[in-house]
This record gives structure tokens, C-alpha cells and sequence, in this order.
């Protein structure tokens, strides 16, 4: 009788601790596991892109506020996005930039707050680009929906420009 009585006690113990080990971190529940930029040739745009993890319950209702630093000199970019609690991770995208420079790091801003919009928490960052926005054209080369051909890359006689953004501060 005493060995059917410890089998459940037994499995009570080994669930509390399973319990014990499910993920969640109140004072940290954003976990950076991404950062980089992206530079689209085609429609001659770079951006930061930041991924997180989370590592706890985010309340209904949150949202983030990120401030990205702008390579082009003067304020920072700046995106307010909201969470929803059935994500299982969260992706940033900051507006598109100019003048991104090859290893320079940039800093990176992002809060989380709650419903009630207290601040629960921030990470910050620095994203490094391995390539100079002087790869991208300084005009789109392609427009539209269905990608037309921008005139003022592809000008009449087949000759196309695809120079740089020339207007960026010197760093």
C-alpha cells in the first residue's frame, strides 16, 4: 500500500519541477536573438531589423517604442509597434536609411511597455554593417507593383545609373 501512495507523490514532485523550469523572466521578458541591416538593391533601400525572443508573459495591451540611431546625421528614427500576446517572437523593421557605413556601429534603442504604459523594460544594442550603403543606387530601379523599370535609372538609350547616394556626411 505504501508503494501506490509514493507513485503519485513521485510524479507530483517531478511535475512541480517541470513547472519550475517553463520559460519566463518578468523583469526581462524581451531576449535579443537577431540584429542586422538589410539592404535591398532593387528598390535601393537599407534598414535595421532587430528579433526577439520572449522570455515571459507580455500583458495584452503592450507595445514597443524603438529609436534607431540615423546614419544620416540629426535625430534619431523612431517606430512605436504593438504586441500581440499570441506572438512567439517580436521583428522590428526601422524606416528605410542613408548612408550607412561599413563597421560603424549604430545604437539601438527599444522599450517595452505595458498596457498601462509604464516601462517594463529596455534593451539596447549597437548593429554593425558588413557593407557600405555606397552598394545600393541612389534611385529605386524598379517601381510600382509590378516593378516597371524607374526612368530615372533607365533613361532612354539603354544607358542606366546606377550611381551612389552622394549626399552623405562625410564620417
Amino acid at each position: 500500500m505504501t508503494r501506490l501512495l509514493m507513485i503519485p507523490v513521485v510524479t507530483m514532485t517531478a511535475m512541480l519541477a517541470l513547472a519550475g523550469c517553463q520559460r519566463g523572466d518578468a523583469t526581462e521578458p524581451l531576449k535579443l536573438s537577431g540584429k542586422l541591416f538589410i539592404f535591398n538593391y532593387r528598390i535601393s533601400k537599407a534598414t535595421y531589423n532587430l528579433a526577439f525572443d520572449f522570455q515571459g508573459k507580455i500583458p495584452d495591451g503592450s507595445y514597443v517604442e524603438a529609436s534607431f540611431e540615423n546614419p544620416a546625421g540629426g535625430e534619431p528614427l523612431k517606430i512605436t509597434q504593438k504586441i500581440f500576446p499570441f506572438w512567439e517572437k517580436l521583428a522590428l523593421e526601422s524606416p528605410p536609411l542613408r548612408c550607412v557605413v561599413k563597421d560603424k556601429p549604430y545604437r539601438v534603442a527599444v522599450s517595452l511597455f505595458g498596457p498601462d504604459a509604464n516601462k517594463i523594460q529596455t534593451v539596447e544594442t549597437t548593429v554593425i554593417s558588413s557593407l557600405d550603403q555606397t552598394i545600393l543606387p541612389k534611385n529605386s530601379i524598379v517601381v510600382g507593383p509590378a516593378y516597371d523599370m524607374n526612368p530615372k535609372v533607365f533613361v532612354k538609350g539603354g544607358e542606366a545609373d546606377y550611381s551612389p547616394d552622394t549626399d552623405c556626411p562625410k564620417a
